[in-house]
């Protein structure tokens, strides 16, 4: 499948389940792969992704649900709690800072440049779970449930929740997408 192709089955599935067309470590593979693989400036690798799976995929969105307290419906959240698990999306503020101590010319650009990093690689991990025949979709419900995950998890400070991507068996296909006038978007000079 090229890259085209990829990115065109790649859709928001919101209708997902446990019932994944490959056993959890290759997906597992997979994530690792692509966030080796996925570039940044400076080759910083700041991007950190924590995969949250079994009983754990149940108490991760429960905990959301609970932070929100209740101002979030439960069933959208139990739509995201029935699939196989949930991809963790940070970057590292410390591996920032330290390349803004050491480049003080770009330091500016450091966090713009590490969202971009998580982003491409949310985007490059959301295209391979799809090339498995996995669906998901991107959550942003930070900032507002940093604190709990990362105590949830026991995972560093300077980690900064970027996104959530819940993930699983399809459970119903989306309809295809209308296609745009593109040219409202990409100018052409020739």
């Amino acid at each position: 499948m090229g890259i085209i192709d990829s990115l065109a089955k790649r859709r928001s599935y919101y209708d997902i389940n446990r019932n994944l067309p490959v056993d959890i470590d290759e997906v597992i593979d997979v994530i690792d792969q692509v966030t080796e693989l996925v570039p940044d400036a400076f080759n910083m690798k700041s991007s950190r992704v924590v995969v949250v799976t079994g009983s754990n995929q149940d108490k991760l969105w429960d905990k959301i649900f609970d932070v929100f307290e209740g101002k979030v419906p439960r069933e959208k959240i139990d739509g995201f709690k029935a699939g196989s698990g949930t991809i963790l999306y940070f970057y590292d503020t410390d591996v920032v800072s330290n390349l803004q101590k050491q480049f003080p010319s770009y330091a500016h650009n450091f966090p713009v440049w590490a969202n971009q990093a998580v982003g491409m690689l949310q985007l490059s991990i959301w295209t391979a779970l799809r090339e498995l025949e996995i669906g998901a979709s991107l959550q942003h419900y930070n900032p507002v449930i940093d604190e709990a995950i990362k105590e949830m998890f026991d995972l560093p400070a300077s980690w900064s929740l970027n996104a959530q991507m819940p993930f699983g068996g399809i459970g119903s296909e989306r309809e295809p997408k209308e296609p745009e006038n593109i040219r409202d978007r990409v100018l052409i000079f020739k």
